[in-house]
């Protein structure tokens, strides 16, 4: 079993599982009714998306140091109570079953799905 940490839009993996949408907003243009079948999301979950300050904060971190600031404020939101339980539970379900969490980003290593990835790992989640 494992969570699968994915750009929203992109096809499906085999075995993939449920996938959830970790964003403050949902797909612009895209029929409600039609999340699941283009490949965005089953499910939107935005208590493990950056608030809007930080997805603007994040979008200008042009270097490393901004987005080490970015990194450090997304962090101490996610130690808040509603989203450290969900991260527990998503690591504790990754032993159980397949599912898969992400965001719109082309680039993982600049966007808040890298951040959930490591978080998820310190708290011991199987991570594919």
């Amino acid at each position: 079993m494992t969570i699968r940490i994915v750009r929203l839009g992109s096809p499906r993996a085999a075995d993939e599982g449920l996938r959830i949408g970790t964003v403050r907003r949902p797909p612009r243009g895209v029929p409600k009714a039609e999340f699941a079948s283009r490949d965005f999301y089953d499910v939107w979950y935005p208590v493990l998306s950056p608030t809007p300050e930080l997805v603007a904060q994040a979008l200008a971190a042009t270097d490393d140091k901004a987005w080490r600031t970015f990194v450090r404020h997304f962090r101490k939101e996610m130690a808040e109570p509603d989203a450290s339980r969900t991260l527990d539970l998503l690591a504790a379900l990754s032993h159980q079953t397949n599912f898969s969490i992400g965001c719109y980003c082309e680039d993982e290593a600049h966007c808040h799905r890298s951040i959930l990835r490591d978080l998820l790992a310190e708290r011991g989640a199987v991570i594919g």
